[in-house]
């Protein structure tokens, strides 16, 4: 299977919006109700987010035929080298081919001076849980975030480079 890895453009901003919502909706099914999803997916998804997220953070694309099927936000590198994953999401026909474990590969490759990598999980979030223990992440904390008035249990999570 073929696909390109690089970094975002404001180009694909479109894309990856409907990725970001197209995979929430799809991994969070039963999990976080559909109108909390959008109301969230509205706010930090909007064109006016994406484009700060392309000023201050490392977004990279995966594409796959001329079309995007997944990303990763990455922060910049803190002091400490602690870097945070702030999302990597791909559509679901494309999970398992090894798209999401280039795009983390890439971000940790870009980041100079990384020493760690920090996700937040939805602990419910299976698939989500089992890729990034199956790349070396492990549990550190656990906690409950208010995500637009639902409560959601969440896992914090750590990959040591």
């Amino acid at each position: 299977m073929e696909y390109t890895i690089r970094k975002m453009e404001k180009k694909d901003i479109n894309q990856v919006q409907e990725v970001a919502r197209t995979s929430w909706n799809t991994t969070y099914e039963g999990i976080i109700p559909l109108e909390i999803q959008e109301s969230f997916l509205t706010s930090a998804y909007s064109d006016e987010m994406m484009l700060k997220r392309l000023e201050v953070s490392s977004l990279y694309v995966a594409e796959k035929n001329g079309k995007i099927v997944g990303f990763a936000n990455f922060s910049p590198v803190k002091e400490e080298g602690e870097v945070e994953l702030g999302a990597i999401y791909l559509y679901k026909e494309y999970q398992g081919e090894g798209i999401g474990t280039a795009l983390l590969q890439e971000g940790i490759k870009e980041l100079k001076g990384a020493r760690s990598v920090y996700i937040s999980v939805e602990k419910e979030n299976e698939t989500g849980t089992s890729f990034y223990r199956a790349k070396g992440f492990t549990v550190v904390s656990e906690f409950d975030d208010d995500l637009e008035g639902h409560i959601t249990k969440m896992y914090r999570m750590v990959l040591s480079l």
